[in-house]
């Protein structure tokens, strides 16, 4: 619905007629920029939008926490519970944003907005730096000093900065409603606002014409090409530079490719096939600093430097070990011995991370209710409370998990019952979206 470019052609002296014709570039050559309600009509039709509707997986660490940061291996993977994100086209010269999971819905002018435009006209397929004087102009513009961190803020800078910057060549704005909800909370360390930043970006280049819809007449869901999601993933990318000031770009790769992905000193490799496994992903509710769980390991290592680095190299078979099992199961039918294997390396990495210092007993609590029931679970993430995740094998029956569940409700925690090795980002049809979440996009 994205492809259908029209151009606009007005004769010089009649302000009220203009005559619609077909163009494959989408460029209004014949007509002034500065004749805005034609151009507001020309920007409407362009679009051909009615809805657009994305969504994008959150993310979880399989092993590696923390050694990653001293060059080892770790294993991303994505989880089946998703952000959507529903944009509209309007005729309103409004740009509205509305992002219930926070509760913040806001809308500007777009004759405002258009003040803020960058000069720099940036090429959309090289997008490689932040522009520093937009990024201080928006901030400026929200009211968001430079030491202000809080999600709400963050998520208004990133949705304005990539909105303005991929609408940027052609000098004007678009009016449109976008919606988010998400299945993730937020802070969690599961990548929410990776997932957030992957569905701006895709929604924005597909209204932009930037990149195709990939859906056809036949699909309610559909995926777009390699070179279509590496765009996506750079302006993502951009989206959690406004966000964390210095990402390692795992949580946006995984968010736009999904599946399961090999992280090491700035190199990310996607696992070419995947096993789908069901999990329990759990949050303690408990609030951590990445930052100060960091540091301390960092202080373990200089204090006990021949017992931490082991420890780490340890981490790092472990990685590696559950990689190749991984792409076992993937190539072939998969095994007990298989699940075995994966339990036991989750155990193993669970005491790796309590001997460096980043467990809690929020997590031990969990590792513990789980067992009783025959399953097995670590932290996932920064640790020091935060999320955890519980292997469920193929033969766990229903009531096992529905009772695990209920355990770990009682303690006070939040617990879902999920996938890891997701799809990454897709267009949706109305169809394929959950009757719950489109009624909650439908609202606004």
């Amino acid at each position: 619905m994205f492809s259908r470019l029209w151009y606009l052609t007005v004769p010089t002296a009649s302000y009220g007629r203009f005559i619609l014709s077909k163009t494959t570039t989408g460029v209004c050559k014949d007509y002034p920029s500065s004749y805005g309600v034609v151009w507001r009509l020309y920007f409407a039709i362009r679009m051909q939008i009615k809805e657009c509707i994305v969504s994008a997986p959150g993310k979880a660490i399989l092993h590696g926490e923390h050694a990653v940061v001293h060059g080892k291996v770790a294993l991303a993977v994505s989880l089946n519970l998703r952000t959507y994100l529903r944009l509209q086209a309007t005729s309103t010269s409004k740009v509205c944003i509305n992002l219930p999971n926070i509760n913040t819905f806001l809308s500007w002018d777009v004759a405002v907005l258009k003040q803020l435009l960058p000069d720099f006209g940036a090429e959309l397929g090289n997008v490689n730096e932040l522009d520093a004087e937009l990024v201080r102009m928006l901030r400026n513009f929200v009211g968001v000093s430079n030491g202000t961190l809080d999600t709400r803020s963050m998520a208004i800078l990133a949705f304005l900065y990539i909105y303005l910057c991929v609408f940027a060549k052609s000098r004007e704005l678009p009016s449109l409603t976008v919606s988010v909800w998400s299945e993730l909370p937020t802070g969690a360390g599961l990548g929410s606002s990776a997932a957030y930043s992957v569905c701006l970006a895709a929604a924005m280049l597909s209204a932009s014409g930037t990149i195709p819809s990939p859906l056809s007449d036949q699909e309610n869901t559909a995926r777009w090409g390699e070179v279509e999601m590496e765009l996506i993933n750079r302006w993502a990318f951009q989206g959690e530079r406004i966000i964390h000031g210095n990402p390692s770009g795992v949580d946006n790769a995984v968010g736009t490719w999904g599946g399961i992905l090999r992280y090491r000193s700035g190199k990310i490799t996607a696992l070419s096939r995947v096993p789908m496994l069901r999990i329990l992903l759990t949050n303690t509710k408990v609030p951590r600093s990445t930052k100060v769980l960091v540091a301390g390991v960092k202080d373990k290592m200089n204090k006990f430097p021949s017992i931490i680095n082991p420890v780490l190299e340890s981490v790092d078979a472990v990685s590696c070990t559950c990689e190749q099992t991984l792409t076992e199961m993937a190539s072939d039918t998969p095994t007990p011995e298989h699940y075995n294997v994966l339990e036991e390396l989750i155990d193993i990495n669970q005491h790796h991370l309590n001997v460096i210092g980043v467990g809690h007993t929020t997590l031990d609590t969990l590792c513990q209710v789980t067992l009783a029931r025959g399953l097995h679970s670590k932290l996932t993430g920064a640790g020091g409370g935060g999320c955890g995740i519980t292997l469920l094998r193929p033969e766990t029956e229903c009531s096992v998990i529905q009772n695990t569940i209920q355990d770990l409700r009682d303690c006070g925690y939040d617990c879902w019952e999920t996938r890891i090795g997701a799809a990454g980002v897709q267009q949706h049809s109305p169809l394929a979206v959950k009757e719950q979440v489109l009624e909650v996009l439908a609202r606004y």
